[in-house]
């Protein structure tokens, strides 16, 4: 393992709820309100100035209007008319697909808008603390930088940043977790967000946001889709649909010279017919919905995406960078191991190590009474239990916690607590450390551990039993999870301010692939744009004001909402859990937008080639019966192989429609592997069905008299 260590002084270190609409839209199509309400405006998207947007179904809308015309011009032309419907409904199942998807955005957005009130303000008015006075206020009203007073009961009534005051604030009608959050000024959770509800205490905060660009305003727009612009690959992706749809636009448009010279001439309907079927309309309906729905399968998962782009480089993220403390690690560290010296056994150390341990209430005290019930069964004893006990809590000052009793008529007293503390504490009470207490403190401490001390002072005066071994416990299934990264080709970074040796142990244990210990701002910046510089894409979590440069260096930011303003407007996305550990999920949804839209644009081409073995038999067998041997699929008459392709152009948007939004299921797995699955699967799967489908219209259509 390769380690980037900067020599310098250490600094500090700086799947998740589902938020607005645990009755979220389901995936699929066939949802009968979500039609309903979608069908409107899939009508209103028939306007050719938004399908022209959509090169491929603007062709189809346009062959829609010249089939219809010709239909009109032929009443008694049942074919034409079937041949007009068809291409209609072919429009607009493609604009369905893209209003359900808005409509599952919009659904998000109604959520979103219940928690966005028209709130009073208290706003401070005055220059100095002493001479300010309140105002109230309509929220809109508020400009940045404004100070405003928010006590229990009281609506959060714009995105800003505490300044004075601590508060429990309910965030539930933005991350749907009922528990409250603490918020306070001057550190990494000053950020609040307009539309919350203060539960408790009183905070003055400065408003960041001007009105209506809040942060339920930008998720709103966003989920409605009003703030979605192509992303790089979609837009190439629209282009070379284009350029395949003017392909065989010449192609359709040079045939019908040939076809007259040939004495097979063909109607305009037929020729419109074949035009629609050749061009990848699949995947030309489905494309926008693709791109939708991928936004809200982040919003399903609490984040907020600031633009489709970084939804995209998400998917294509080669390097991972991750904070130890709460992403790889559980952030508070637990003892894992008592070691006692000679002559000392470890139940006895334990013994003593629960004891002391019962008046420090930190997270460390408290594992270690945990340990010691579990280890040897040694039952939590309540304070009550040990009469005339005199308790010594924990301090930062002192750095120990203990307690003084008498055991058999005898006084005993126990400490337990950092090593310098504790070797201070036994010296100062005649007694001395030993030398194997030292080693195993230094021991510990090279495996990248804590040790603490546990000392007594009794009838054999005072001495150390043994050393508690605290660790920064890794997260379960972290090294899993890793491994996924890796089979996905991912880089994994460990970002820390511990020293190297403890750095080294962690990353160890928890697999990745790197670490940068003693990590400064300047650090993380430097790492990324060596990162970049190699041609990757970096992805990275930060909550701090000090992580706002990296995150706006990286291409994918992931902004903690519990975090600053600073941090949140550096990063392009926001994650409302603020679960460090969902930057990986970040990226699997990426991918498996990114593969969704792979795997359908090859299932759009392949199964081009079925529709052409339908039409171009059906046009020229006439003429040229020995044509008919490519009418392999054995249909019924010309009229019935052209309608049938065209029925089944229209049904099979239909039926990709669900995969399209609830998207391809993505597997960790080589680029190789992966191609080869697409290919076998849409690929294959691309050139089989329009033959069984094809097959299966035309059998249905030959039964209907003047058709067969």
């Amino acid at each position: 393992m390769s380690t980037v260590t900067p020599t310098r002084a250490p600094h500090s270190d700086i799947p998740g709820g589902h938020g607005p609409g645990d009755g979220r839209v389901g995936g699929g199509l066939f949802d009968p309100k979500q039609l309903i309400t979608s069908f409107p405006e899939a009508v209103r998207k028939l306007d050719p100035r938004v399908m022209v947007k959509s090169p491929v179904m603007f062709v189809v809308e346009i062959g829609s209007v010249l089939t219809t015309v010709l239909a009109v011009t032929r009443p008694g032309d049942w074919f034409g008319w079937a041949i007009a419907a068809w291409l209609w409904l072919t429009t607009i199942f493609a604009n369905l697909a893209e209003a359900v998807a808005e409509g599952r955005g919009k659904a998000q957005a109604d959520t979103l808008r219940r928690a966005k009130t028209e709130t009073v303000a208290r706003r401070l008015v005055g220059k100095s603390p002493a001479s300010r006075t309140e105002e109230q206020v309509p929220g809109t009203e508020l400009r940045i930088g404004d100070l405003v007073v928010c006590e229990a009961g009281d609506i959060i009534p714009g995105d800003g940043d505490v300044v004075d005051g601590v508060a429990s604030v309910d965030e539930s009608a933005i991350t749907g977790e009922s528990a409250p959050v603490i918020r306070e000024s001057g550190g990494d959770r000053s950020a609040v967000t307009g539309g919350t509800k203060v539960l408790s205490d009183r905070v003055v905060i400065k408003i960041t946001t001007k009105p209506g660009e809040t942060f339920i305003d930008r998720m709103i727009k966003l989920v409605e889709g009003a703030a979605r612009q192509k992303t790089p690959n979609e837009i190439a992706l629209n282009i070379l649909l284009a350029s395949l749809t003017i392909v065989f636009l010449i192609a359709v448009v040079t045939l019908q010279p040939f076809a007259v010279y040939a004495g097979a001439g063909q109607s305009l309907i037929v020729l419109t017919a074949l035009l629609v079927c050749l061009i990848p309309t699949t995947i030309g309906a489905l494309l926008s919905a693709i791109g939708i729905a991928g936004m809200d399968r982040l919003v399903q998962r609490n984040v907020l995406a600031m633009s489709g782009r970084a939804v995209e480089a998400a998917g294509d993220v080669s390097t991972l960078l991750l904070d130890k403390t709460g992403t790889i690690t559980l952030g508070n560290r637990q003892a894992a191991e008592f070691v006692p010296v000679a002559g000392v056994t470890a139940a006895e150390l334990a013994d003593a190590a629960q004891l002391s341990s019962l008046a420090d209430e930190t997270p460390e005290g408290r594992s270690v009474v945990v340990l010691a019930k579990e280890r040897y069964g040694l039952r939590e004893r309540g304070r009550g239990e040990l009469a005339g006990a005199e308790w010594v809590a924990f301090t930062a000052q002192t750095r120990m916690s203990g307690v003084d009793l008498t055991e058999h008529g005898a006084p005993r007293r126990i400490r337990k607590g950092a090593t310098g503390s504790v070797v201070a504490w036994v010296e100062q009470s005649g007694g001395h450390a030993s030398g194997e207490a030292r080693t195993l403190t230094e021991r510990i401490s090279t495996a990248g551990g804590t040790p603490l001390l546990v000392a007594v002072e009794d009838a054999g005066g005072a001495r150390v039993l043994g050393v508690i071994h605290l660790k920064d416990v890794v997260k379960e299934g972290m090294r899993e999870r890793f491994d996924e990264l890796r089979r996905m080709g991912i880089k994994t970074v460990m970002i820390t301010g511990d020293n190297p040796l403890t750095a080294r142990a962690i990353a160890e244990e928890a697999g990745v692939d790197d670490f940068l210990a003693e990590a400064t701002p300047e650090d993380k910046m430097a790492l990324i744009k060596r990162e970049q510089a190699g041609g990757k894409l970096v992805a990275m979590t930060g909550d701090g004001t000090n992580d706002a440069p990296a995150l706006a260096q990286a291409d994918v930011g992931v902004a903690m909402n519990t975090g600053t303003s600073a941090a949140k407007e550096a990063g392009n996305m926001v994650d409302l859990d603020s679960n460090p550990t969902k930057l990986i999920e970040i990226v699997e949804i990426g991918k498996q937008l990114l593969i969704t839209r792979g795997a359908l644009t090859t299932f759009s081409i392949a199964n081009d080639v079925a529709k052409y073995f339908a039409i171009i038999p059906a046009m020229f067998a006439v003429a040229y019966p020995s044509l008919d041997r490519l009418n392999i699929m054995h249909l019924s008459s010309p009229e019935s192989a052209i309608l049938s392709a065209v029925v089944f152009n229209a049904l099979v948007i239909v039926a990709l429609v669900p995969l399209a939004l609830r998207g391809v299921r993505y597997r960790p797995t080589s680029a190789d592997r992966m191609l080869r699955r697409n290919l076998g699967i849409y690929g294959l799967g691309g050139l089989i069905a329009p033959f069984v489908g094809i097959k299966l219209i035309d059998l249905l259509l030959s039964l209907i008299p003047g058709i067969g």
